[in-house]
């Protein structure tokens, strides 16, 4: 598995367009075989402040297949548009949920 877990800083007059955007891209990535979970999260001290975690079977699922949808080139144009600072980070499970197995 191949996890990836994005930072993003959106624009504060940006988040009415980043919303529906991110929210068709999430959607779109669920249905994809190779990812096995992706969340949109919010955080609690900055509402300008949104966390991906996002679950693929592993790296091809990612940077081959996810990288290559229509939807994720939707969302890079809303990215460019609406994001500050974004700064991933790619991790190697450990242990996780079964839900995520």
């Amino acid at each position: 598995m191949f996890v990836v877990i994005v930072h993003l800083q959106v624009r504060p007059d940006h988040v009415d367009a980043f919303l529906p955007g991110i929210e068709a891209n999430a959607r779109a990535s669920r249905e994809e075989p190779g990812c096995l979970r992706f969340d949109v999260l919010r955080t609690d001290e900055d509402q300008h402040r949104f966390v991906l975690y996002e679950i693929y079977r592993d790296e091809a699922a990612f940077y081959q297949e996810h990288r290559a949808t229509p939807h994720y080139a939707a969302w890079r144009e809303v990215a460019a548009a609406c994001v500050e600072t974004h700064r991933n980070t790619f991790c190697r499970p450990v242990s996780l949920d079964r839900e995520a197995r």
